[in-house]
């Protein structure tokens, strides 16, 4: 008597008899996907290019997690959001309800990274605190208010090594004073004497063009402002955060 199995033995080795018909037909779905998801963002790129002509340049477009809503990234890393087709264009926050979050945010924050160990730390100088384990940079200007407020907020952070990059960008007095922390013997000392107790070292001659080179890194990175701190996951704060908040980041950067 011929069994069920015999009589069915297709269902017993599917991938040795249907396996080229289901490589196939997977393939040209991926390709017919991959060519509808193209042509979808060539007609945002061609729309928008189109209908607003002042729009910079569109970088990239990609899905959003909301239906039928794309994200377009222009200028680097400025956001915007369209339909399928480019006919609306919307500039805010997209907030997920469920999981309460802000979606924009969390994908500028990402945007904006800048890898650690991607930065140029001879062209800054070192100050160590405690056992020193944690690490973070500091780009910050000689002349700015809120430096000197982030500065004094620093001090209560411990166990910490500090690479602080100066970065004059706020005015020509900002590079003088930047000249003369950088050829100071003692540049940390130099630095929270001007920034902590208004005592401004005296002038000394150095090679200084580690200072256009921080400012020309900071234009490839958009660091636009001071104080800006980056910390070991790439994470970058703009603005005079707390000490709390300080001691937060570097918590999250040690995190696995």
């Amino acid at each position: 008597m011929t069994s069920f199995f015999s009589r069915h033995s297709f269902l017993l080795s599917p991938l040795k008899t249907r396996r080229p018909g289901f490589l196939a037909f997977g393939l040209a779905l991926s390709l017919l996907a991959g060519t509808s998801a193209w042509a979808q963002e060539a007609a945002i790129r061609k729309n928008l290019s189109e209908r607003l002509p002042t729009l910079p340049k569109i970088e990239e477009v990609s899905k959003t997690p909301m239906n039928g809503l794309f994200e377009v990234r222009v200028n680097g890393n400025d956001l915007f959001y369209t339909d399928a087709d480019g006919s609306f264009l919307i500039q805010g926050s997209l907030i997920d309800t469920k999981a309460k979050k802000n979606l924009t945010d969390e994908r500028t924050e990402k945007l904006n990274a800048i890898a650690f160990d991607g930065l140029p730390l001879k062209d800054a100088f070192t100050i160590v605190r405690g056992n020193g384990k944690r690490k973070m940079a500091v780009f910050e200007d000689p002349n700015c208010g809120y430096c000197k407020r982030f500065e004094r907020d620093l001090q209560k952070v411990t166990d910490v090594t500090i690479h602080l990059f100066l970065f004059p960008i706020l005015s020509a007095d900002s590079t003088e004073k930047s000249k003369a922390v950088w050829c100071s013997k003692d540049k940390a000392k130099a630095w929270a004497d001007m920034m902590l107790r208004d005592k401004s070292p005296a002038a000394g001659s150095c090679d200084t063009s580690v200072l256009a080179r921080n400012v020309e890194f900071g234009k490839k990175y958009r660091i636009t402002g001071t104080p800006t701190v980056i910390f070991a996951d790439g994470t970058r704060v703009p603005g005079a955060i707390s000490a709390q908040q300080v001691e937060k980041h570097l918590a999250e950067a040690k995190a696995p």
